[in-house]
């Protein structure tokens, strides 16, 4: 069966006229995409028989709500959902003050290996649909209440791994007659698949592009961060070189400390140059202390004083506010209760 959500309005017109329905039920099924809908009996304006045959033929259900939490600190939420053939996935409400934001998942696990990231040692599902994406920025939205204004695609998973869909999804979530949520308030993730980081330049989407660099050098990124490997450090940084050239656009470094191994005064004035004369943005992260990890966070003053030395050296950083930290929301914590979910 099909996903309801993976449905763009071509995609509908284009059913209703090999249903023989008149045109004007294609707007009046697809708006409801932005609903959060989970059965075609929510469907009020729509007649008993045609909500018969859409039940019939698509999947609604697609994203069972397995546990929700609450953080008592901030008010992050975290939704843990369970997809129709049993995967898990893990996605992140977050209030600023621009508004609301969704922390979305691109696959249920991830093939990176990072060695810091929960996500690792979960295994690889499958990557998730469009509509399984769009469907996590509906169904948050519908059960906050609010207006999702902003989305950042750093869930599980990689999404340059699951190119076709994640470009299909900012197509749809960009759709004005959808959810509407404009490119510009988009951050799309990636831990550095070059060739497809190239190939996304040149689609030429106003989004974010956020690199995870997590070092200074190749040498320490290797041991982080097996893709490494495949795409060493200067191929990775020219990839970054020609986005900003031919987008114009900034591009934000993520950069998670870890204690004695990137974050000390020389990682600093190396990454620095690293970075010279590059519109960027390093967004320094503290690091999430997993149990099956070796790896400790930076402390409060050793970020501080990373940051000072990079923007004495002209390089735009902060420090990423740390959200929904009691309740493992954070970047690299996603999924760490995966299989216990998996047997509710």
């Amino acid at each position: 069966m099909k996903n309801f959500y993976d449905f763009a309005i071509s995609d509908w017109q284009q059913w209703v006229r090999d249903q023989q329905l008149p045109a004007y039920r294609a707007a009046q099924i697809y708006q409801w995409s932005t609903r959060g809908i989970t059965t075609a009996e929510e469907m009020t304006n729509i007649s008993k028989d045609l909500r018969g045959r859409l039940e019939k033929e698509f999947v609604f259900g697609g994203l069972e709500l397995v546990n929700k939490l609450i953080s008592q600190i901030d008010g992050t939420t975290k939704y843990i959902f369970r997809l129709h053939d049993g995967n898990i996935i893990e996605s992140v409400l977050m209030k600023y003050k621009h508004g609301y934001s969704v922390c979305l998942s691109s696959q249920a696990g991830c093939k990176m290996g990072c060695t810091f990231c929960a996500s690792t040692g979960a295994g690889f599902g499958r990557d998730l649909t469009a509509g399984e994406m769009l469907a996590q920025v509906s169904v948050i939205g519908r059960d906050c209440g609010q207006r999702i204004g902003h989305v950042v695609i750093m869930g599980i998973g990689e999404p340059l791994d699951n190119y076709d869909n994640l470009v299909k999804f900012l197509r749809m979530i960009n759709d004005p007659a959808g959810l509407n949520v404009s490119l510009r308030h988009i951050s799309v993730s990636t831990c550095g698949l070059v060739p497809d980081m190239l190939k996304f330049t040149d689609e030429g989407l106003p989004v974010t592009l956020s690199v995870s660099l997590h070092a200074p050098d190749q040498q320490i990124r290797e041991k982080l961060m097996p893709i490494a490997r495949v795409y060493p450090y200067e191929e990775l940084l020219a990839a970054c070189r020609n986005h900003i050239e031919k987008t114009g656009r900034r591009i934000s470094f993520e950069y998670t400390m870890f204690r004695g191994v990137n974050d000390q005064p020389e990682h600093a004035r190396k990454l620095a140059r690293q970075l010279s004369r590059m519109l960027c943005h390093v967004n320094l992260i503290a690091a999430n202390e997993l149990e099956s990890g070796g790896y400790k966070s930076s402390d409060k003053k050793t970020m501080q004083k990373f940051m000072q030395i990079l923007m004495q050296s002209g390089i735009n950083a902060t420090i990423r506010r740390e959200l929904g930290s009691d309740i493992m929301a954070a970047c690299g914590q996603l999924r760490r209760s995966l299989e216990e979910c998996g047997k509710q």
